[in-house]
């Protein structure tokens, strides 16, 4: 049968469940950084949705992060906030959305993870870690000047000095961090089927 189309199995299942509740820990395990008006969050739900990627591989690792998401938005409070379907019209709500991408372009740029070098599985992670910050920049700056009623919007400058420049390095570290810890991990323990 296809591989495309075949049906999850246990193990995948459990390992993806397993990434979803990682995520949701990592929500909790958090540094609030005062910048003027805005509070950056930082945390290590980016770290477990990295792992999700690497040891997953893309589609499973999305699914996690797209099931940790689904879980918040019906009102069960894993976010680093709280929950529930307001929390779509928070303008950091990308950052969210930018985890799947996050695990789904590390997982397909690391689909022969076992034969990966370090220094490409840290060049994933940061491609991954740019499209995190694509998805949470557009829509932090989408939603605070065009939807959120009664806010002054954003500027493309204070944007990026805030959201991006402030927490591109740590999230950098966590990038590192991921790309070491899943290439200790991989000779240790029998992966699921990476998809």
């Amino acid at each position: 049968m296809n591989d495309s189309i075949r049906k999850i199995g246990t193990k995948e299942l459990v390992a993806c469940a397993l990434f979803t509740a990682l995520i949701a820990v990592g929500a909790f395990i958090k540094i609030m950084i005062p910048l003027g008006p805005f509070a950056v969050t930082f945390s290590l739900q980016f770290f477990f949705a990295l792992m999700a990627g690497f040891l997953l591989g893309p589609v499973n690792g999305l699914m996690s992060v797209l099931l940790y998401l689904f879980i918040g938005l019906i009102g069960i409070p894993i976010f680093a906030h709280g929950g529930g379907p307001g929390y779509l019209m928070r303008p950091t709500f990308g950052f969210l959305i930018g985890f799947a991408a996050a695990a789904y372009v590390v997982g397909r740029l690391s689909k022969d993870l076992r034969a990966m070098p370090l220094r490409h599985m840290i060049a994933a992670a940061f491609a991954a870690e740019m499209a995190y910050y694509a998805c949470g920049l557009v829509y932090y700056f989408v939603m605070f000047n065009y939807v959120v009623p009664g806010v002054a919007g954003i500027g493309l400058s204070e944007l990026f000095s805030v959201w991006f420049f402030s927490t591109v390095i740590p999230d950098f570290a966590l990038c590192v961090a991921a790309a070491l810890a899943a290439d200790r991990i991989r000779p240790h323990i029998g992966l699921p089927r990476r998809r």
